[in-house]
């Protein structure tokens, strides 16, 4: 019994932290989008984890934490790969040519991805159950897409569907990782491994193009670069260490919903009935995810 209270009340925190950091990941496209109307998509993509770099030394000084020791820089070095290098800066290039909208509901494929990938590395077990629920919101994320398209895949969507492999190893390393150094410890350590390469092509960019902006789109880079790679994963890291890679992710299947309705208050962007029927189908597959049985090594 008390073992069985132990593991519900680590689920239900880790999905409160795992719905923090989504809340924080909801804005990321929409202020992606505002961003790249006067902002190069590498100052957008990569310059956002130099800003967030420079907190994160502050914060690592301030509390005197270790240097990670040599055997977690390969779990480190997937992470600068997946969650600031690869995601930031493809889905940088994808807001160029989509609506945020469009683009929220395709990346809504990420958590079907970051189970498999917490599937394959990290020895978790999910059930038929689980999987049949994930695969029921992937595919209507999918659908959307096509029919988006006059069905076809746009280039722009390819360009997000890599972006999501990329952030399901991000994402899966990290909250492998979160487990041994802390939820924040593991971005913090990211963006500073991570800012010596970044700040060459940001500060060759800028020197080219300037960074000139309206302040509409400054504080959309201030959002992706303070709430998107610095703070949200504080909350999102944490949720996965404690209540568990696959099932934590899928409560970010709620955020192509939450994305929508931030691109209509701030791009004026339209919602559609077919974005409010996938956004709901989706809804449901998380809900039904959310009880089916996961087995944890």
């Amino acid at each position: 019994m008390g073992k069985n209270i132990t593991k519900i009340n680590h689920e239900t925190i880790g999905l409160i932290y795992g719905f923090l950091g989504v809340l924080g990941f909801s804005g990321t496209l929409p202020a992606t989008r505002i961003a790249v109307t006067n902002f190069d998509p590498i100052v957008v993509g990569l310059g956002r984890a130099v800003i967030a770099a420079a907190f994160a030394i502050v914060l690592l000084r301030l509390t005197r934490q270790p240097i990670p020791h040599r055997q977690y820089w390969k779990s480190l070095g997937i992470i600068v790969g997946g969650v600031i290098i690869g995601f930031p800066l493809l889905s940088a290039w994808a807001m160029q040519q989509l609506p945020a909208s469009h683009g929220a509901i395709v990346t809504g494929i990420l958590p079907l991805a970051t189970a498999i990938v917490a599937a394959l590395r990290m020895g978790e077990k999910p059930s038929l159950g689980f999987w049949i629920a994930s695969f029921l919101g992937s595919m209507t994320i999918v659908t959307f897409a096509l029919i988006e398209g006059n069905g076809t895949i746009q280039f722009a969507d390819i360009f997000l569907i890599v972006a999501v492999i990329a952030a399901a190893f991000g994402y899966a390393e990290g909250g492998e990782l979160a487990k041994t150094l802390g939820g924040w410890q593991v971005i913090c350590w990211a963006l500073v491994l991570s800012a010596p390469i970044l700040i060459i092509p940001v500060t060759v960019v800028v020197l080219q193009k300037g960074i000139s902006a309206s302040p509409y789109a400054w504080l959309g880079f201030g959002y992706v670069s303070i709430i998107s790679m610095f703070l949200g994963f504080f909350a999102w890291y944490r949720g996965l260490a404690i209540g568990g890679i696959a099932r934590v992710s899928q409560i970010q299947l709620l955020q192509p919903f939450l994305s929508i309705l931030l691109s209509a208050l701030f791009l004026g962007e339209k919602i559609t009935y077919l974005m409010i029927c996938t956004a709901l189908i989706v809804v449901i597959s998380v809900a039904i995810g959310r009880k089916q049985p996961i087995q944890i090594n």
